[in-house]
């Protein structure tokens, strides 16, 4: 199977920009739309930030922290990188909207205020518009990338499963697969142990302890924000070396991650399968009703073509699970010998509380709407600048591989 670096391209015949992404945080800029504005009523109060180089999830608790609430009562509808400038909406009910328009956060600033009947809750988000500055790049090639992405715009860009969604070893789906095969060794070991290339200091040390089969001495060596990892070893401590019941230790959800990276995997390989044919529906297809989401099969082709043309439909992937729909033809094919080259059914994503997903379908190909490219100069030097909107769940760094082909992505 295909790894995250060998998924073909849609633009092959396009020659890659390269250049650098998020070489300061202003040049990575990224704001939320709202799949509803708050209405000015309720209990709830709405609260639009400006973060810079943090992640959402540390502007939360930094927040809460400062209004003398609980993490978990901030709701959030998305979470957003580090790296950038990203402006998104909070919220928290029972607390009086003139504190949080005098909340003083470092890094964070509140933009606006208002009220609202309900808990804003992960989803409740329409996309992303992205503002995004490649460095390093020959301006010169600025007609290039025009071209590409109205290509992308009109036959779409490959939905694949970014390289967050796999970790920062990339290897996420590999722990999904060794669940999935009852190897809790195996997960255990890609968990906290097996030492990599992109391991380093205390990260590389506790791994190398666990290796070892000292599970104590790595949870100790774990650093602080690694929690999960630390966890883990201890369990393994107190489990003396089970991984399975060790694994348990996990929080529920995050097993399901492992798992859900697995899918992933799986849905990038049948993209890279069709990628030179995600705009053209096949006999057997299920295809995706835009942005509703509804999938249905495909039974006149000719009556349907033009909807996919048009980007009203696409045909779509599988998310594998016990209650997923498999299409027929040419298509069902594929995933049938996809799931017959991994050795599992569908019937095996029901087997076990580790393993256990409905599963569901997946567009093989996202628009980017209102996509815009200039070239300029800045106090940093010259630049070309992407600016697009993409639905919610759809990948700003798929739309930068298809131009960049490769990039920096400014990390120190």
């Amino acid at each position: 199977m295909l790894s995250i670096d060998q998924l073909p391209f849609l633009t092959a015949d396009v020659a890659g920009l390269g250049g650098r992404i998020k070489a300061r945080p202003e040049d990575f800029v990224v704001e939320e739309v709202p799949l509803y504005e708050p209405c000015g009523e309720g209990t709830h109060v709405y609260f639009k930030i400006e973060k810079v180089g943090i992640p959402t999830m540390r502007a939360v608790h930094e927040i809460a922290r400062a209004l003398g609430v609980r993490a978990r009562d901030i709701g959030y509808a998305g979470q957003k990188d580090a790296d950038a400038v990203t402006r998104q909406t909070l919220s928290v009910e029972h607390v009086d909207p003139a504190r949080i328009e005098r909340l003083e956060v470092p890094r964070i600033r509140v933009l606006s205020v208002s009220r609202h009947g309900n808990k804003l809750r992960l989803g409740h988000l329409a996309g992303n518009r992205f503002t995004i500055r490649l460095r390093q790049v020959d301006c010169g090639c600025v007609e290039a990338v025009r071209s590409a992405m109205e290509v992308l715009a009109r036959r779409g860009v490959p939905n694949y499963f970014g390289p967050q969604r796999f970790g920062f070893r990339g290897d996420t789906w590999r722990i999904g697969l060794a669940i999935m095969q009852g190897n809790y060794d195996e997960a255990v070991a890609y968990l906290v142990g097996r030492v990599g290339d992109k391991d380093h200091g205390d990260v590389r040390r506790a791994r190398e302890l666990f290796e070892r089969g000292d599970y104590a001495g790595a949870a100790g060596a774990w650093p602080y924000l690694f929690s999960n990892e630390r966890r883990l070893c201890w369990a393994m401590v107190k489990e003396k070396g089970n991984a399975k019941r060790a694994f348990r230790a996990l929080d529920k959800n995050m097993r399901l991650f492992y798992l859900s990276a697995y899918q992933s995997h799986l849905f990038n390989q049948i993209v890279a399968r069709r990628i030179n044919a995600l705009d053209r529906l096949m006999p057997g297809d299920l295809a995706w009703r835009h942005p509703q989401g509804a999938v249905f099969a495909v039974e006149d082709l000719a009556r349907e073509q033009p909807r996919c043309d048009a980007f009203e439909i696409s045909p779509t992937g599988p998310l594998f699970g016990h209650r997923m729909s498999m299409p027929t033809g040419q298509p069902g094919a594929w995933e049938q010998e996809l799931l017959a080259e991994t050795g599992l059914t569908l019937e095996s994503f029901k087997d076990g509380r580790d393993r256990t997903t409905k599963g569901g379908r997946r567009p093989l190909r996202f628009q980017p709407h209102d996509a815009a490219v200039e070239a300029g100069r800045d106090e940093h030097g010259e630049y070309i600048e992407l600016r697009f909107q993409l639905e919610s769940g759809c990948y700003a760094t798929t739309v930068l591989r298809e131009i960049c082909k490769t990039f920096d992505s400014g990390a120190e």
